[in-house]
């Protein structure tokens, strides 16, 4: 049995016990060097990588070009966060909490910086009039569930992600304890679908962008290689919304956008113009 850990009485960083992430994380925030942004000839400029945060904006954009919403044109430049881009003064400028995604919408007289994924879910939804009820109890409802996952998330991803995929030893204690939080989470996602056609009623809405990369991939068994120990497949509901939601155009094409992993026709590095995804698409195996 290890040697029970005593905190010191102030704490300091250990260079040593940072895991995957160790050269990059730190305890301070701000601009690490200097380096100005790209800026592509749309509208919209994100700066993102494809995890699942970065897949909600990807989605919503690819989702609201399928709308018709040709103002919602965007270039997405790829924030290699293994390489600390997120720690550019140009990134910084744009989000001061360095992680993606951000976005800057250019549409205006002046520029109008956006951060944290599901305030861009929320902004883009609000500009575009999509996706979002106007008012009332679905609006409510959809909003209870886009602040539901903003809060949910970090226990699937900074817990229990963490400490079964990334962290540099497996210890029991936080793997049970997070994995217990990632299957209530589960049970509360498939309780509300056994009721509901989508996340927050009978609409398609914002709520289903947010939570479908996390939890949706979780369901679907792409997530951490941890589809049998989590049972994900005793969810029933979540699963049958998992992979309705895996058949929509839009989410196919979004969740490639600024991914650095997979095969060569489940990855686009940058964004320009749809036939940047048309291009990766084509090469799927028939």
């Amino acid at each position: 049995m290890a040697s029970e850990y005593i905190p010191p009485r102030v704490w300091t960083m250990d260079s040593e016990n940072g895991g995957q992430w160790a050269s990059i994380n730190r305890p301070d925030s701000g601009a690490r060097f200097e380096r100005e942004l790209p800026v592509g000839s749309h509208p919209i400029q994100l700066y993102s990588m494809g995890t699942p945060n970065g897949q909600k904006v990807t989605i919503m954009l690819e989702e609201l070009l399928a709308l018709g919403v040709t103002e919602a044109e965007y270039d997405a430049f790829l924030i290699r966060i293994g390489d600390s881009d997120q720690f550019s003064s140009g990134f910084v400028a744009v989000n001061p909490n360095s992680k993606i995604p951000a976005m800057v919408d250019r549409s205006g007289a002046e520029p109008v910086n956006v951060f944290e994924s599901g305030n861009i879910l929320f902004y883009l939804a609000e500009k575009f009039g999509h996706l979002l009820p106007k008012e009332g109890a679905a609006r409510a409802q959809v909003m209870n569930w886009l602040f539901w996952l903003q809060g949910s998330a970090p226990y699937l991803g900074g817990g229990f992600g963490h400490f079964y995929a990334y962290a540099p030893e497996k210890f029991e204690y936080p793997i049970n304890r997070f994995a217990m939080e990632a299957k209530r989470q589960l049970d509360v996602l498939d309780k509300q679908l056994a009721k509901n056609t989508f996340i927050a009623g009978e609409e398609y809405s914002i709520a289903d962008i947010a939570i479908w990369p996390w939890y949706g991939n979780l369901a679907l068994g792409k997530a951490y290689n941890a589809g049998e120990f989590l049972d994900v497949e005793s969810y029933t509901h979540v699963q049958r919304w998992a992979k309705m939601m895996a058949e929509r155009p839009a989410v196919q094409r979004g969740r490639i956008v600024n991914r650095t992993m997979g095969e060569e026709w489940e990855r686009v590095d940058e964004r320009h113009s749809a036939a940047d995804i048309d291009a990766v698409l084509s090469k799927q195996p028939k």
